[in-house]
């Protein structure tokens, strides 16, 4: 009997889970699975791990469709989570002043409010304080010595002060704040994190209370002139932290381990430091650390030939997105020359990161500045030994020992 050749899959047949398990030894890629399912078919069907079965968008331009449709909502309440574990009955609404849980008109208001606030020259404008930052950081690492966590030492810390810059945190709290957002943003859940969300929701209220008494120059002081009420602005500034200081910290040292397994990449860089603005927009298409999203379709919807049905969660796939042959070349390559106009990492959309100019701020000179200062920077363990944040919602290395040579 001849054999018959298999039948080629179709939309309609729903995969049993996401795939989340990374090619072993390639660190930086995706889920080598995510990315086979993207060239056969960029929008198929999915089954959730609560029985609902809704879609998987891969490719970019389904991606890019997806999050740039108003008929797709953000709503956490009508959400259906890829992930097991969830609450029964789902996820609750979103918090007042938690933007990135609402759909317009209400998350139009708050975004008016705050993007004039985070314009390309405003950001740019701290750029001597984000230097001022890393030259500390660097200077307490020279006097240390290696070997060093480049993550508790470099990464982390900078996009933290900065946080704290941005909302006002006074210098005698910050070391306080910093060890809560530490633990917020650590990655997996444990016991501590819920004490330290309720210690931040409590600080950050003491704060508004503050700045509405005694006004100060920064973001959540301005925001007391608007008609943001406290337990709004509360949320937004939880809503800040975790954007602003999870991201970058994970850019700052996943992007590191990369340029460090690339020296050919990273001789350029140290050559010519302004190449950093390319190296940063490779480094966020190529590593995609906020790699999954969701949105639910309000109505019926076509996209990619196919209907998605209202109710329909919508898992889209920003890392494969970014890794898309069709709309990027050789995209598996790290190449700091291509270009990477229309990367996903930062979203798209209404939804776009608010706060993609600060963090592209903080990385333009955290690279430059690392390297500048220790030319001979090296892992100080085998690449393997590395230990990454698999379990977690933003990618990246839970720690990334290097060293250098003294004298």
């Amino acid at each position: 009997m001849t054999p018959q050749p298999p039948v080629p899959p179709t939309a309609s047949d729903p995969l049993p889970g996401l795939p989340t398990e990374r090619p072993a030894g390639c660190p930086f890629d995706p889920p080598a699975e995510l990315g086979r399912l993207r060239d056969e078919l960029p929008l198929r069907r999915l089954a959730f791990p609560d029985g609902h079965v809704g879609w998987l968008a891969t490719g970019h331009a389904a991606v890019r469709a997806v999050l740039a449709d108003p008929r797709f909502s953000s709503r956490y309440d009508i959400m259906h989570v890829p992930a097991e574990g969830m609450p029964p009955g789902g996820l609750p609404p979103a918090e007042p002043g938690d933007l990135t849980g609402i759909d317009p008109p209400e998350h139009t208001r708050y975004r008016r409010l705050l993007t004039g606030r985070f314009t390309v020259r405003r950001m740019r404008l701290l750029t001597e304080r984000v230097e001022r930052i890393a030259a500390e950081h660097l200077d307490a690492m020279e006097r240390q010595g290696p070997p060093v966590d480049l993550v508790a030492a470099y990464a982390r810390p900078l996009p933290a002060l900065m946080i704290c810059e941005l909302l006002g945190v006074p210098y005698a709290d910050r070391d306080r704040f910093q060890r809560h957002a530490e633990v917020l943003t650590g990655g997996a859940l444990t016991d501590d994190t819920g004490e330290a969300v309720t210690a931040l929701y409590t600080y950050l209220a003491e704060l508004v209370r503050a700045k509405r008494a005694e006004p100060t120059d920064d973001l959540l002081s301005e925001l007391t002139e608007t008609d943001l009420s406290d337990a709004e602005l509360t949320t937004v500034g939880i809503v800040l932290l975790g954007a602003g200081l999870d991201t970058t910290a994970n850019m700052i040292g996943l992007g590191t381990f990369t340029l460090l397994r690339n020296p050919d990449r990273l001789a350029e860089l140290r050559a010519d430091p302004e190449l950093a603005g390319p190296v940063v927009e490779e480094l966020l298409r190529y590593l995609s650390i906020a790699h999954t999203g969701v949105r639910t379709a309000l109505e019926d919807v076509e996209i990619d030939g196919q209907t998605v049905r209202a109710g329909d969660s919508v898992v889209v796939s920003l890392q494969t997105a970014n890794r898309d042959p069709l709309r990027f070349d050789d995209p598996d390559t790290f190449d700091p020359h291509r270009s990477t106009a229309g990367h996903l990492a930062f979203g798209h959309g209404v939804h776009g990161c608010l706060g993609q100019q600060l963090a592209r701020v903080e990385m333009r000179v955290a690279f430059p500045a690392l390297f500048s200062r220790f030319p001979g920077l090296r892992l100080a363990v085998p690449p393997e030994e590395v230990p990454l944040r698999t379990d977690a919602t933003i990618y990246g290395v839970s720690a990334l020992p290097v060293t250098w040579d003294e004298g």
